[in-house]
Order: structure tokens, then sequence, then C-alpha cells
């Protein structure tokens, strides 16, 4: 190993052996969690980016393929209740078709692939029962293709044909349609659903095509069309009614200060209608014209005679001369001839009554024979079906205003105070944390700084002292120790006068520790380096 690398390995070894017990944990923890984000890290990135292999599947074809997967060694995941199934990427494509090679997922034959089965002996109510399906399931497909609609169902009734009644009734259709989560089906959407149903079977009316949803609403009813119910059909038109009177009040005395409200009466049912209107062709020729002329001259015949017991003529015997004339003439004129069939839906509108009230605060000068006139022409009012406009300036109630005004305030209030108390304790667990950083870094420095400023201290290891001499008085210096291995014999001191009780005590302990020294080296080192890290400054 090159020996930069083994000197910052031992430099290493020897800054780790100066930690404390906080900062081995500290270190040990940093180590523990750099390890792990690492790992996770790797994990995360080493796994496969994950495809929908198939969607939409049975428990059946789901068994199979998973089947098929653990057979290929191939990982996968199963996702929206075991209906989906996810496999890498790379790995999408040729699980696919070795899935079609084993015949999953096993879909039951729908549409016009029910046609490919009948055979020749098929009997006629076999054949007009599969035909149904197969346009069933068509139009199921194409439905299910629209964007937001997850699965769809479609069942006609389609009467039989017969030469022994006079008239065949409609057919008609139903539609189940289940959406996406959290998806609904607009006006536009329902519609188009209808008239595609109408238009793909024979004499089928939109009007009899109904369409619910999964959560069980009606949102098309047959005979009432796209607009559902009657009583929705209602709730519709006095919204639609209310919004548009509504906004000519807004304009005319300010928002708020006017209430509208509309009471419709609509039809339940649908009806049909023929009418045939008959009119004089001006300045065309007849289509056909005949005259008849007879004339008759002559003499002889008299008189009618009297009539006899026998009922026979008795002549009254008088002659004379007699003349007849008569004409007769026929004209065939062009005459023209309207007939017209109408369809009259449920929801039509029999009669209305709407309902003003006016902020008599708000609206000094406001004319009321005007208000109601706009009224009228916002509405759409018809007086011969006997719809009533009433418009009254009144004075409005400000308590549920006041209140909700203080309501808002409260909750302004109660905002503000949670807001504050966020803040404060986000500033409360910033500080925290900075002031826990702060002392460790403090921590950290004051470490190092004692680390940097440690000296090794030669205390003489082995070495051997003669006789202590005593010290005389008033003598404060310090004694060198001899040369190592050697043993000296100190002269006697020179008479001095004797020191003090304090002096002695100060020589009596120095003299011990350094027999300290002397019967134990290395254990008054690590004693001095105690002292040095307890007394160092900070």
């Amino acid at each position: 190993m090159p020996p930069q690398i083994s000197a910052f390995f031992r430099k290493l070894g020897g800054g780790i052996k100066g930690f404390s017990a906080a900062q081995r944990t500290l270190a040990i923890l940093g180590v523990a969690v750099l390890v792990l984000g690492t790992v996770a890290l790797g994990a995360w990135l080493s796994k496969p980016s994950y495809t929908p292999l198939f969607s939409g599947l049975k428990d059946t074809d789901a068994n199979g393929i998973v089947e098929q997967l653990r057979k290929d060694n191939v990982p996968y995941e199963i996702a929206n209740g075991g209906s989906t199934i996810l496999v890498p990427e790379d790995k999408v494509y040729d699980e696919r078709l070795k899935a079609a090679a084993a015949g999953l997922p096993s879909a039951a034959a729908t549409g016009y692939s029910l046609l490919d089965k009948l055979g020749v002996t098929s009997s006629e109510f076999q054949q007009s029962v599969t035909y149904k399906r197969a346009l069933e399931g068509e139009l199921a497909a194409t439905i299910q293709a629209m964007e937001g609609v997850k699965t769809a169902a479609v069942r006609l009734a389609i009467p039989e044909k017969s030469v022994f009644v006079d008239q065949t009734p409609d057919p008609t259709a139903s539609v189940f349609v289940e959406t996406q989560p959290g998806t609904t089906l607009s006006p536009d959407k329902v519609q188009a659903v209808v008239h595609l149903t109408s238009a793909a079977i024979e004499n089928l009316k939109p009007t009899n095509v109904s369409v619910v949803d999964s959560q069980g609403n009606v949102l098309s009813s047959v005979g009432g069309g796209a607009s559902g119910s009657s009583s929705k059909q209602a709730a519709d038109y006095q919204q639609r009614t209310s919004d548009s009177v509504k906004a000519v009040l807004d304009s005319v005395v300010g928002r708020g200060n006017a209430t509208v409200a509309v009471a419709a009466d609509v039809t339940g049912e649908s009806a049909q209608q023929r009418s045939e209107t008959f009119t004089a062709a001006g300045g065309v020729p007849a289509l056909s014209e005949t005259s008849k002329t007879e004339q008759f001259t002559g003499t002889g015949g008299g008189a009618a005679g009297v009539l006899g017991p026998d009922n026979i003529a008795v002549p009254g015997g008088t002659t004379g001369n007699g003349a007849f004339e008569s004409s007769d003439s026929t004209k065939n004129n062009a005459v023209n001839k309207v007939t017209e069939d109408r369809i009259i839906p449920q929801g039509a509108v029999k009669r209305q009554t709407i309902s003003v009230a006016i902020n008599q605060a708000a609206a000094g000068g406001v004319n009321l024979n005007s208000v109601r006139a706009l009224v009228t022409a916002a509405a759409g009012v018809d007086p011969a079906r006997g719809d009533v406009v009433t418009v009254e300036m009144l004075p409005f109630s400000t308590a549920a205003a006041d209140d909700a005004a203080a309501s808002l305030e409260a909750a302004k209030a109660e905002a503000e105070a949670a807001q504050q108390a966020e803040l404060v304790k986000t500033l409360v667990v910033a500080g925290s944390i900075l002031l826990a950083a702060l002392a460790l870094i403090v921590a950290v420095l004051i470490s190092w700084k004692r680390r940097q400023k440690r000296e090794p201290v030669d205390l003489g290891v082995g070495i051997e002292y003669g006789t202590i001499p005593e010290i005389g008085a008033g003598s404060a210096q310090a004694i060198e120790p001899p040369p190592a291995t050697t043993a000296i014999q100190l002269p006697p001191p020179a008479p001095l006068p004797l020191p003090g009780a304090e002096a002695l005590d100060v020589e009596r302990r120095r003299a011990q520790v350094e027999a300290m020294v002397a019967e134990s080296p290395a254990r008054t080192a690590d004693y001095l380096r105690g002292l040095m890290d307890d007394r160092q400054p900070v």
C-alpha cells in the first residue's frame, strides 16, 4: 500500500480513537444513513421500467398469463385489483406474442364474429338471435371506444315483422355505460350515444333509446330523450329561466338585491299529431271537366191524369205541344294538400309563474312596470297559456348577510391564528434544528482543536532516581532529573531559612507526584492528558 494511503488511514484511525462516546455514535449513525441511502438509490436506479402487458383481464385470463410469466422467469406486477399486469418494458412484445400463441386472453366472441359459428342447420330463431347479439356487441364496442367510457352494454328490442298485424311496434334500445373513475358523461356525449345507437338500427328513433350509467342515473329515457324525466326537465327549465331573469335584474338593481322564483308545469308524456290542410290552387287549370245537355220538343202526350183506385193514371183526355231542356257540368279542380306529422316531446311547458322580489333599499327609483316588462321578455311569458308574473318591491332582511359576514370574519381570524401558530411551530422546529446543528459543529470544533494542541510528553520511562534530598527553607525550585540509567547521590544542600507550612505542603505533593511518575509512567501520562483536555480553554 502506498505510504500516502497508509498515513491517511493511520490519521483516520487516530482521529476516530480520539472521538468521545457521543461523537462516535453520531459518526456511526451518519455512516449507516449514507450506506442505506446508497443502497436505496442503487435499487431504485437498477429497477426496470414496468409497462402494462394486458389490462381489463378476467380472473381466469390473469391466472393463465401469470403462470406463463412465471414459467419464463419474467418479473411482473399486478395492479387494478388483478385486472392489469405490468412487466418490464423490454419484455412486453415478446410476452404478448407468447400469450397470443397460448390463446390468452381468451375473451368471449362478440360482434359479427358470432356469425362465423352459424352452421347450415341453424334455425331461423337462432339466426335472428345471433344477429341481434352481433349488433349489440358491435354497438357496445363502438360506445366503449369513446373517451371516459370504461365498459358498455347494449340491449335491443326489435319486434318481429308479421303479416298478421296492421302496425308493427317501434324498436327500442337500452344502453348501460360504466365510466372511468372520476368521469361523468356530459349531455353532448349522451346525445352522441343516443344518436349512434338509433342510427345503427333500422326504424329506431332517438327518443326510443334509454341510457343508464353505473350509478343508476337515467341519462336518457324512452319518450323523454336525453333530458331525462319530466321532473328533471322542469327543474332544468326553472333554473335556466331563473338565471336569465336574475341576470337582467342584477344589471338593473345590483347583484344580491333581487330574488327570482320560477314554477313551471311541464308535460310528462310525449304524443304524435297528424294534420291535413287543403287549399285551392289559384291559376291552375282544372284536372278534368265534363258537361251534359239534353233537349226535347214534340206534340202529343197530354197532361198527366189523376191516379185511380188501382194506382193507374187516368188520362185527362187533352193533348198539346211540349219542350224539354237539361244541362249538367262537372269540374275537378286541383287542390293543394299538406299533411303534417308532429311529435310533441315530453317536457313542453304548459304554464309557468314567476315571482320577483326587489330590495326596497337598493331600488329607490326603479319603475315596477318596466321591471315587469323586462321579466316577461326574458322568461318568454305567454299570457295566452296562463303565465303569471309578479314583481314586488319589499324591504330585505339583513340578518343572514350579517351572520355570514360575522362567520367570514371569524373564519378569517381563525385562519390567521392557525397560520401564525403554524409559523411559530415552524420557526421553533427550525430554530431547534439550527441550535442542534450549531452545538454539533461547536463540539466537533472543540474536539478538533483539543487534538491539534496535544503534544507528546517524555516522562522518562525506566529512570532510576537516587534519594530525594530534603528541601531547605525558602527553596521553591524544581529539581532536574538526572540522565537516564544514572544513579547519583546529591550533595546536601546548604543551610537555608526554614520555609513556611504552605511551601512545605507544595513540596510534599511535588515529591509524591515524582514518586508516582517513577513507579507508573504510563498511568501518569494518561492522567495528565485527561487534565489537559478538561482544562483546555474554549
